[in-house]
């Protein structure tokens, strides 16, 4: 037998990160792709200004969000398990559409189930350290040397852009598919009035295995 708690998953700041990263993204994508010009919105100069301050304060968020991770113990949330991986996998390929129970349980110590696990790993220690080092690249490519100012070869400086392009597609892509996961939860909403608001309803059971099991992070005081 099993119930539900209302649970604080989401901190304060988590979900702050988490809004303002979501909107700096897509903001970079639509100033991006009209760089690119793809299609005319704020006009190109206006795009690059726009663009590149969005993209510096994606970098000082980033800062804030990995001491943020360390401090508080949330970066084991990422650790990757094998565990339930090949269920998971299958739950969301076609499970998902047959009703099947969710093969991981999600927990306060444990928010993650082990697909999102190497997704979002992968995301934070590859795709966007890739895009600040090729978006720093190719917004300083012309650099000082010997009191004059030197470029990149325009070899280089495709490369780069290719590269940058490239994992602009890859974060678009994510998007849309968390976009889509989002309405996988309890309900339709569920999800996303947990990441608003912080709480969400758990499932509790007798099984439920012992926080001695899991990682503990410290609570935030009440106030």
């Amino acid at each position: 037998m099993s119930n539900t708690k209302l649970v604080l998953v989401y901190k304060g700041f988590e979900r702050f990160w988490h809004w303002t990263q979501a909107f700096l993204i897509i903001f970079l994508a639509v100033t991006g792709f009209e760089i690119h010009s793809s299609f005319s919105l704020f006009g190109f100069e206006t795009a690059v200004n726009l663009h590149n301050k969005a993209a510096w304060a994606l970098i000082i968020l980033i800062i804030f969000a990995i001491f943020w991770h360390i401090t508080s113990g949330e970066w084991k949330q990422y650790l990757p398990t094998t565990k339930n991986l090949k269920a998971q996998i299958e739950f969301y390929l076609t499970g998902i559409f047959r009703n099947t129970p969710h093969p991981t349980k999600k927990t306060v110590l444990s928010k993650l189930n082990p697909l999102q696990r190497l997704v979002y790993l992968g995301l934070k220690i590859l795709v966007i350290p890739v895009m600040v080092m090729s978006g720093l690249a190719y917004m300083f490519y012309r650099y000082p040397q010997a009191g004059i100012i030197k470029s990149a070869n325009m070899e280089d400086l495709e490369v780069i852009a290719i590269i940058h392009t490239f994992g602009a597609f890859v974060l678009v892509a994510f998007v849309i598919v968390h976009l889509y996961l989002i309405t996988t939860g309890h309900t339709i909403t569920s999800n996303l009035n947990a990441m608003i608001t912080g709480w969400e309803e758990l499932e509790e059971d007798e099984n439920e295995p012992s926080v001695n099991d899991e990682p503990v992070f410290v609570t935030e005081p009440k106030i």
